[in-house]
């Protein structure tokens, strides 16, 4: 972290962020780790080289502002790890 900003690791890169952009969700510890596990399959799929309609459904579910996944979402990226031969167990 440096005077005015810092690098956030997100699940599409490392990003420099002013702290003034930065917001606290205030999740607890475990809601944290659930949320970088989310991030962690994630960035484990995600490619340049993916269809556009793919990349898209993954920029959507790495924006999810909560700390867990619908069933529906769930099953969206299980079915993308399991494609892309990716899977990791939560």
């Amino acid at each position: 972290m440096n005077d005015f900003s810092c690098t956030v690791r997100m699940w599409d890169g490392e990003y420099a962020v002013g702290l003034q952009h930065l917001k606290s969700f205030n999740y607890l510890p475990q809601e944290c780790e659930q949320m970088q596990l989310i991030s962690d399959r994630i960035s484990r799929v995600y490619s340049d080289s993916l269809e556009e309609t793919v990349k898209s459904l993954l920029h959507l579910l790495g924006k999810v502002n909560r700390p867990y996944l619908t069933a529906v979402e769930e099953k969206l990226l299980t079915l993308l790890e399991s494609e892309y031969g990716r899977e990791i167990t939560p």
